[in-house]
């Protein structure tokens, strides 16, 4: 078997403090959730980490932005082609039934192609829709006086913060989808050690369901 790099260092980093950040964001919105926003304290502690935990979202976002556009190599690996839109359906069609039945996946992961048609379009609709539209309907939240006066006056604090929460469970989802997806590697912890060490061995069926940003 062989080895290939999947995950640079600076990715690896990123996903383990995105994880953390992740996890406070679901404990601390749960929390408020069960209390009910409205009959916590202003200064209730949970309110503070969660607020501290959805701007360090937002740098890590930026970072991960950043990172992204400069690095040619994971543009490359991101952007999806015409070959990703006729995968996507074999791809879909292995998820579903063909795993179960032992068949090879239809996609094996390369040092020139990391994810396959699904995962792109997976970790674009997270990175480039779920992040944002949480990042802007958390803003009335903040406490930024001159943001919050408009939105209160635009009467949008309700409506932005129901589709806050809506998006944070179908984010939820997606994590637990996620998870399940990471331990189908060679071995259940395969994917998971690759993105500690940055390295994956290439054998016989391995499959690259999850190798991905959380």
């Amino acid at each position: 078997m062989k080895q290939i790099c999947l995950h640079p260092l600076p990715l690896r980093i990123w996903h383990w403090l995105n994880a953390l950040i992740v996890i406070v964001l679901i404990a601390t919105g749960l929390y408020m959730r069960l209390r009910g926003v409205a009959s916590l304290n202003p200064h209730d502690p949970v309110l503070l980490w969660h607020k501290l935990a959805g701007i360090a979202m937002m740098v890590a976002t930026a970072f991960w932005l950043i990172y992204t556009i400069s690095s040619e190599d994971l543009r490359r690996r991101l952007k999806i082609k015409k070959s990703d839109l006729k995968g996507a359906y074999p791809q879909a069609r292995y998820y579903l039934f063909s795993m179960f039945k032992g068949e090879e996946n239809p996609f094996q992961a390369s040092a020139a192609e990391k994810y396959n048609p699904l995962q792109k379009m997976a970790y674009g609709a997270v990175m480039f829709v779920f992040i944002p539209v949480l990042t802007f309907t958390g803003l009335p939240f903040m406490d930024i006086p001159l943001l919050r006066d408009y939105f209160l006056s635009a009467k949008l604090v309700g409506p932005l913060g129901a589709l806050h929460v809506l998006f944070a469970y179908l984010f939820v989802l997606y994590l637990i989808f996620h998870l399940y997806m990471a331990t189908l590697g060679e071995t259940f912890f395969s994917h998971t050690q690759a993105m500690i060490v940055g390295y994956e061995e290439q054998g016989r069926g391995v499959k690259e369901e999850e190798a991905g940003p959380a």
